[in-house]
């Protein structure tokens, strides 16, 4: 009964169109004084213990990472190299888009940063090339979203916070499942080009191409930075964060100065208002947990699950509908602070591995951030492209497809998450 009043009274007011935020603090603030007894000593003790984790500094860190690598000329040098490697393959600038996205998504860690930063200028160099502005929004919109897969990504360091899970372990995780759908997404994209025989970009010279991979690797070494200053035990990945933050503020003004000083506060202004929004997300998340774990309901639900004979391979399925209805309506921060601490103990009690359900989780957002009616990089890349957003989604129809192809591989195929942290022997 208790779960379907906190569920319905969040319904009714996420449907008048109050922000996700502001909705889970009414309904919890609701809940606590009309229908429990719970002290409110104690509501203010879980909430100052919940959101006081080392996890969640990584967050603005990564975001004012972000910020700089946007503002700062690395995307266009990324696109360079990238078009130099592949652009002589079938669609070739969209191909370097993928690609661009892919390296851009392992410094940033967010999507529609990745889309605003590589959508902004692949898609005038491909309109200028010939290419039809449905396949170059198509692709910017869907592989804009690898920034949540390929660590480092915000929404891992959400979904660790609110489970307990290793960040490190999870960022491992999603370096495998990245590259293969990064892979799938550049086959849809060559065979599209192929078929419609978009144009190819003359075969670069060797000499081209080392000179664009000198010109990008001062961006490509954060990669390396962050990856493998966890792996190999040198800092956490909130400390991982913070060096990426400073990192990306010297190559930014300092080594290719395509930032100047009196940027610096802008930007830094801009990290704020983002990192003052998903922190103020995350505390009403921390008091929905609560009051679920207060009456039962993980808990409840996960016996009732197991009473009916719900095994491993129904329940993901059950998830990823869950999820991918959910992607309908909310951003991903949102989903898995509000279905994370449901879920999870069903998982846990079904014997799921933690790491791969939060790597299903991330690529059923990743979805979701691809589909209307509120998905945030149709948003963007409608920005970007001067697209409705009816005219995008049919734009992104084939790559989303293979999205959901790929989203049913990771889901019954544990050991493509978790082989590679395993073997760096995380988990």
């Amino acid at each position: 009964m208790s779960a379907a009043i906190i569920f319905g009274l969040l319904l009714v007011l996420m449907l008048t169109g109050m922000p996700i935020s502001i909705a889970l603090g009414l309904t919890v603030l609701t809940f606590l004084f009309t229908m429990t007894e719970v002290p409110l000593e104690a509501v203010a003790l879980k909430l100052f213990t919940g959101i006081e984790k080392f996890e969640i500094m990584a967050i603005p860190f990564f975001i004012l990472a972000g910020n700089f690598l946007t503002h700062g000329g690395v995307a266009r040098r990324m696109i360079a190299f990238a078009s130099a490697m592949v652009g002589h393959w079938h669609g070739g600038l969209g191909l370097a888009g993928v690609a661009a996205c892919a390296l851009f998504a392992a410094v940033s860690g967010s999507s529609p940063a990745t889309v605003v930063a590589i959508g902004s200028i692949l898609l005038p160099a491909m309109l200028k090339a010939g290419f039809p502005n449905k396949f170059g929004a198509g692709i910017v919109t869907t592989s804009g979203a690898l920034g949540i897969l390929i660590p480092p990504s915000i929404v891992m360091v959400m979904y660790s916070v609110a489970t307990n899970t290793s960040v490190g372990a999870m960022f491992m995780a999603g370096v495998v499942p990245g590259l293969v759908l990064a892979g799938v997404l550049g086959g849809v994209t060559w065979w599209r080009a192929r078929k419609f025989n978009y144009p190819r970009l003359p075969k670069a010279s060797f000499a081209l191409r080392l000179r664009t991979f000198r010109d990008s690797l001062w961006g490509l070494l954060l990669i390396v930075i962050v990856m493998g200053g966890i792996y190999a035990g040198l800092f956490t990945a909130t400390e991982a964060a913070a060096m990426s933050a400073v990192y990306a503020f010297i190559i930014a003004v300092f080594v290719y100065k395509d930032m100047r000083i009196t940027d610096v506060p802008r930007v830094l202004l801009t990290s704020a208002n983002m990192s003052a929004m998903l922190l103020y997300i995350i505390t009403n998340a921390v008091m929905f947990s609560f009051i679920l774990t207060n009456e039962n309901i993980p808990q409840s639900l996960a016996d009732w699950m197991l009473a009916q004979g719900l095994g491993p391979i129904a329940f993901l399925l059950a998830v990823n509908i869950l999820l991918l209805a959910a992607g309908n309506f909310m951003e991903p921060t949102s989903i898995v602070l509000i279905f994370a601490p449901i879920l999870f103990p069903v998982a846990m009690k079904l014997g799921i591995d933690p790491v791969h359900f939060g790597i299903i989780m991330v690529v059923n957002m990743e979805v979701g951030m691809c589909h209307p009616p509120v998905g945030l990089n149709l948003y963007v890349a409608s920005g970007i492209t001067k697209m409705g957003i009816t005219e995008l989604t049919v734009a992104v129809w084939p790559w989303l497809l293979a999205m959901l192809t790929f989203l049913m591989v990771v889901t019954y195929w544990p050991g493509l998450s978790i082989a590679f942290p395993t073997w760096l022997g995380m988990m």
